[in-house]
């Protein structure tokens, strides 16, 4: 099976590259050919140029067909178009990769399925993907286009922790501070390595079952934040001190935290993974949160340059504590 990422070396794709060459799919990797921190599988054979140019990325598909093209960098409406222009009658199957926090936010039923309505007044990054997604069913409908939609939740990888700030809330937790938690901290939360995505997303590749289809893929395990934060101390050999702050008074100090708190991640979130299961019998998780948290500690630790401190993020935090504890005694 001949198969075409665009992308390929992301934190989530990467490990759906290796599985699939491993399973023995022809994988090609259409990129701007930059360097990545996740390099290609040796056997992937890459194609240079840029899928944000049609000219470019035409030249380097020459005539070039596949049973399946997965775009993991498209975001917007406009994305599309030029996907559908450049793999129409290319294809037997294409991917977009969209999100799991284009579900109703917040969720009027749990668990969430499928059919859960997509709808995210709070983030507009959820609210492009939607129109993605929209763009691309009425291409089904219309003309048979062959897609398939995915929704990922927070997946994560070895270099990856699940909070704003990254490693700078382990260097807090570290060095006995604080470190805040939105919410009270008992908000349900799914976290997926992205080994165990893999194993439900390779198996969709050319599945005739899942054209005109969307899937979640997620693990099982439910987490709080509060267990969150405390199995990252634990794997960091610290202590966990946390503040627990609304979402909406850390908005007021950025922005740009609060939308991705208000948009997904100050709500419970429980997945029904069932469809993906009955379209890929061999989808099972096996890496608990406990053993991937071990393993992105373990790779910040194995290099003194990866343990970088933004110094603006640490300020930050004291100022949102400080301003609440004065407010909240």
């Amino acid at each position: 099976m001949k198969v075409l990422f665009i992308g390929g070396t992301g934190k989530i794709s990467s490990a759906c590259a290796q599985l699939a060459v491993e399973r023995g799919l022809e994988l090609y990797l259409l990129n701007r050919g930059q360097t990545s921190a996740r390099p290609a599988p040796p056997v992937a054979r890459i194609l240079q140029g840029d899928i944000r140019d049609k000219g470019s990325a035409s030249q380097a598909l020459g005539d070039l067909t596949f049973d399946a093209v997965v775009d993991w960098i498209a975001f917007t409406p406009e994305h599309i178009e030029l996907d559908l222009d450049l793999f129409r009658g290319r294809t037997r199957q294409y991917i977009f990769i969209s999100s799991a926090s284009v579900y109703q936010t917040p969720p009027v039923n749990l668990p969430i399925t499928e059919s859960t309505p997509l709808d995210n007044p709070y983030w507009e990054y959820s609210r492009a993907k939607i129109a993605c997604e929209e763009r691309l069913v009425q291409a089904y409908r219309q003309e048979k286009f062959p897609m398939t939609i995915v929704r990922p939740s927070h997946t994560y990888d070895k270099t990856m922790l699940p909070f704003t700030g990254g490693y700078t809330v382990v260097d807090r937790m570290r060095k006995g501070k604080k470190v805040i938690v939105h919410g009270d901290g008992t908000s349900l939360w799914t976290l997926t390595h992205h080994r165990d995505f893999a194993k439900g997303f390779v198996g969709l590749l050319g599945n005739n079952h899942a054209v005109g289809e969307a899937f979640h893929i997620t693990s099982d395990e439910l987490l709080t934040w509060n267990q969150i934060f405390e199995i990252v101390a634990r794997a960091a050999g610290a202590e966990a001190r946390l503040v627990h702050i609304p979402s909406d008074f850390i908005a007021a100090f950025d922005p740009n935290w609060g939308a991705g708190l208000l948009g997904d991640k100050s709500h419970s979130v429980i997945f029904d993974n069932t469809k993906i299961k009955r379209v890929v019998p061999d989808f099972a998780v096996t890496i608990p949160y406990v053993r991937g948290a071990e393993e992105v500690i373990g790779w910040y630790d194995a290099d003194p340059a990866r343990r970088q401190v933004d110094e603006a993020f640490d300020q930050m935090a004291d100022r949102i504590i400080a301003a609440y504890e004065s407010a909240w005694p």
